[in-house]
């Protein structure tokens, strides 16, 4: 990839990159989506270089897909990180000598480079990453044991789940990440995760109900130990103007 963009590099926006934060959620786990090369004992985020004639939402998408294979992700710029010395050395001479690129070619990955943070939430069952590079490891990571990652790639995750978790205060969350039908219980456990922390049933119950998305169905969870709790639709028109008109209200 790196060779390619060298052999190329009149094609790339010089100084600026783009870097995906891609959380994953199933099952009341929280992952994040991380990259191994190989010539790098560190993992990282997936990330890439702008090409000159794309905007640059557009150009987010097409380094998600070249690094990861993904389609169909909505990102969400947050951030962005410009200290000076972000990527000082980072691509060393062994990194140059790995992919056979002349000490002076590689100037141009050695300029300071601003990043621009984007994120998605998605289901990790459903978005299955592809390899860019069959060199490459690609997996989902649970967000609490992410290994050492790369520049301040580890800054930009914590930025990223500061601003998911914030958001949950603006726009709903839920759905493509639970079942077509789903409990309250379930719904909340979804929100305790990103957020990390207990909710009061009750209160969740009361400021979920009244944003409207909601449907309560006339049908009660299954093959459940205890009381059958009802089941519950998200309804979609509902939500899709909430998500444009936005939440006032903490969780």
């Amino acid at each position: 990839m790196l060779k390619e963009i060298m052999d190329n590099s009149k094609n790339y926006q010089p100084g600026l990159s783009i870097d995906c934060v891609i959380f994953g959620f199933h099952d009341n786990q929280l992952k994040v989506l991380l990259i191994k090369t190989p010539y790098e004992n560190k993992w990282s985020l997936p990330g890439g270089f702008i090409p000159l004639d794309q905007d640059i939402d557009t150009a987010a998408v097409t380094v998600l897909n070249k690094r990861t294979g993904m389609e169909g992700i909505f990102l969400r710029q947050f951030a962005t990180f410009g200290k000076v010395k972000r990527n000082d050395e980072h691509f060393g001479k062994a990194v140059l000598e790995h992919f056979n690129i002349p000490e002076e070619a590689g100037k141009w990955f050695r300029q300071r480079f601003v990043t621009i943070g984007y994120y998605a939430l998605v289901d990790f069952l459903q978005a299955v990453p592809q390899k860019g590079n069959q060199q490459e490891i690609i997996e989902w990571i649970d967000h609490k044991e992410v290994p050492e990652l790369i520049l301040d790639h580890a800054a930009i995750l914590d930025k990223a789940l500061d601003t998911l978790r914030t958001e949950l205060n603006l726009m709903p969350v839920g759905y493509n990440l639970l079942p077509e039908k789903f409990t309250i219980p379930e719904l909340q456990k979804l929100y305790e995760t990103i957020l990390d922390r207990k909710l009061d049933r009750r209160n969740f119950l009361r400021k979920i109900t009244n944003i409207g998305i909601l449907n309560k169905l006339d049908e009660k969870k299954s093959n459940v130990a205890h009381k059958a709790p009802n089941l519950y639709t998200f309804d979609k028109d509902k939500y899709e103007e909430v998500l444009k008109s936005g939440l006032n209200q903490g969780w």
